[in-house]
């Protein structure tokens, strides 16, 4: 039997359960967690909002950011073994429709996500299919390998087109917007701002490499200001991670002329703007990113991590065990939300 969190119900919050460990298919492993990240996503679950009841049908461990030891090898898995440390994307690919074929098996059409579709990695173990497979080094720790999955998407939302050498506004402060922000930074990126909301995240922010921060309470414009800083022009490349309806207008306010807006938070519904000006007639490039491409951003990932340039360990702010899974969601949905990356130790917290 193991320990896992569980939706159980159709109704907010959530369940510690005891399950037996699950049993594993040929081409899949299983994972002895050693730590697993909160996701902001998971949020809409812990609280059964709209979408939470047309995207799950409970019972469902949740958790899709996770890495560990791998303690059982399927009969059909060739390129892994017991003992080897790993990450894993979230997606679940087929390997075979059209879209996987033509190399974007990110949005694969029969896509499923871990602790969506399918068991996830709030629990002791975990069965992970090999073709999801990223192996780690034992030089990266555990809560760092935890959170390989948002800081890939952070890393695909930055470096989708090129950043050396430009201006980059992000809007948003939770935690993969302060990974990008580290992420552009690291890239070469000329002047990096970042829009955000809370103090202790702008903090972070600046320790990951952001120049400029706004706080959208203060009574300062942040996009007039960004426009006074380039002489009108505007900048280069805009990433949009608040998901809020007026993030989305000020991204194409503040792009340049023939600039870049990558689309990476989701609004609650859908928005209104002038294509005609914002895009059409600027000749202003949009790029959606809907998580990380598989493999090369996980590639790039590696290489940012090796060369000693991006370190994402500022935005973790808080370390828990499974069984205070709880508390990690009130910290993220109430009071002052002082948090970063929450991540947990479900078999137990490092020595």
């Amino acid at each position: 039997m193991m320990k896992a969190i569980q939706k159980t119900r159709r109704e907010p919050g959530l369940d510690l359960v005891e399950v037996p460990i699950p049993s594993i298919q040929p081409d899949e492993v299983l994972l002895k967690v050693e730590a697993t990240a909160l996701c902001g996503s998971d949020i809409h679950f812990y609280n059964w909002d709209e979408f939470a009841q047309k995207r799950i049908s409970p019972p469902v461990i949740l958790g899709h950011e996770f890495c560990g030891e791998i303690v059982e090898v399927g009969s059909a898995v060739r390129d892994y073994r017991v003992g080897d440390y790993i990450t894993a994307d979230s997606h679940i690919v087929c390997g075979k429709c059209d879209i996987c074929r033509m190399g974007l098996q990110h949005i694969c059409q029969n896509l499923k996500i871990f602790g969506n579709d399918v068991a996830g990695s709030f629990a002791q173990y975990l069965p992970v299919p090999q073709t999801s497979i990223w192996p780690l080094s034992r030089d990266i720790p555990s809560e760092i390998g935890a959170i390989m999955e948002p800081l890939g998407g952070a890393t695909q939302g930055v470096l989708i087109e090129p950043v050396t050498g430009r201006s980059v506004v992000i809007f948003g402060d939770g935690p993969i917007a302060l990974f990008a922000a580290g992420v552009a930074s690291a890239s070469g990126a000329r002047k990096v701002y970042l829009i955000g909301k809370v103090a202790s995240r702008l903090e972070i922010a600046r320790r990951m490499g952001a120049h400029v921060t706004f706080n959208v309470d203060d009574p300062v414009d942040p996009v007039q200001s960004i426009l006074d800083d380039t002489h009108g022009v505007g900048v280069d490349v805009v990433v949009e991670m608040a998901g809020a309806p007026q993030a989305v207008k000020n991204a194409f306010a503040v792009v340049r002329k023939g600039g870049r807006v990558t689309t990476f938070g989701l609004t609650p519904k859908p928005i209104e703007f002038d294509l005609n000006y914002a895009v059409t007639l600027r000749q202003v490039t949009v790029r959606g990113v809907a998580g990380r491409h598989m493999w090369d951003t996980w590639k790039m990932l590696d290489g940012l991590l090796a060369s000693g340039r991006l370190d994402p360990a500022p935005v973790i702010t808080h370390r828990i065990p499974l069984e205070d899974c709880e508390q990690g969601f009130k910290l993220m949905t109430t009071g002052s939300r002082d948090t970063g990356k929450i991540v947990m130790f479900p078999n137990g917290m490092p020595g």
